[in-house]
Order: structure tokens, then sequence, then C-alpha cells
């Protein structure tokens, strides 16, 4: 049997994906957040190639749930992507109204073919369009990274013949596990304000 989580990857495909994942992005939470601490989720890719999809389907997923928690803060859904021509505007924008948020940012990436299909969570901004060669800027206190396919030769091919039924499951699992994390922690804050 495959181990499910190696290090800070989970298997999406595995039966407690969710339980998994949600339980790492609460522990680098609990690591990076300060108290009343604002929060921004920045979910960055296009909705105009399949493999780069990620970022925005895991905004639209969790937009209706984030009203939910004072403090929390989307960019980028299907409606609103952001991307390679808008992500210094989005940076600048973070820096000028949320210059003391807690950023956590998601995107696709491309890996060896034991990995596709794994989700990865690390304290440390990602590089976005690594994969494909762009030269854009660092974002993010935490980053979430899917392995949505393979990197090789001709990567922009590559993404556009991404399985979107893969990128499909995997924004469910960290929609539903970034969500999970939320709710157990504003719970907990929740409760120790009423002690």
């Amino acid at each position: 049997m495959i181990d499910i989580v190696t290090n800070n990857y989970v298997d999406s495909s595995c039966p407690f994906a969710i339980t998994k994942f949600s339980n790492l992005i609460i522990k680098y939470l609990e690591e990076n957040l300060e108290d009343s601490q604002e929060i921004i989720i920045l979910c960055i890719g296009t909705d105009r190639s399949t493999g780069d999809s990620l970022g925005p389907l895991v905004g639209y997923k969790l937009k209706p749930h984030i009203n939910s928690y004072k403090g929390v803060h989307l960019m980028g859904t299907l409606d609103e992507p952001v991307h390679a021509k808008n992500l210094n505007e989005k940076i600048r924008e973070i820096n000028t109204y949320y210059n003391k948020a807690l950023v956590i940012a998601i995107d696709a990436s491309l890996g060896s073919m034991d990995r596709i299909g794994y989700i990865n969570v690390r304290k440390g901004p990602l590089k976005p369009g690594l994969g494909v060669n762009k030269n854009l800027p660092k974002i993010g206190h935490i980053s979430i990274t899917g392995v949505v396919n393979f990197k090789g030769i001709m990567e922009y091919m590559i993404l556009q013949n991404t399985r979107l039924s893969l990128v499909m499951h995997m924004a469910d699992i960290i929609a539903k596990s970034l969500n999970r994390a939320l709710f157990k922690l504003f719970n907990s804050n929740y409760k120790k304000e009423l002690t």
C-alpha cells in the first residue's frame, strides 16, 4: 500500500485525503497565524487551460463559504481569475490593503509521474509559472500546490491536455480541506473567547 502522506504531500485519491490535508493546513496556520491576523486565500491560474485551472476552481468552490469567516478574503475564482497578466496588480492590492495578512497561495504544478494527483502544503511562497518557464513574482506565506501532470517538454501542451476530472477532484479536496481547517480554527478561537 502506498503511503498517502509523505512529508507534506497527500494523495488526493486517498479516502481520507480531506482529513489528512486539512490537518496539515491547520498545523501550518497554527504555526504561522498571529492573533486577529487577516487571511488572504490567493488562487492562481486561468480557466483557459485545463491543467492551470486548479486555482480558480478552488476559489470557485470556496467562494460560498468564505463569508462565514471574519477576516478571511478570497482572490481568484473562475469569474475573476488571478493569472500571469494581473498577478502583479493583485500583489499590489494585497500589499496596499492587506499588508499584514497571512497569504495562502494556491496553484497547479507539474511534477514526476508518480506524484500526479498529490497535493502539497508548505511554509513559504510559491513561484507561479515555474512549470512553464514564466518569470512571475513569488507570493504567499503558506503555499499549496497540486501536481496535475508530469513535467517534461512542451509544458503548455501538457497543461492543455490534463484531465479535467483530475483537476476537479483535486480542487474539491483542497477547497474542502481549507474550509474544514478554517472551520476548526475559527471554532477553537471562538471557544477560547467564551472561556
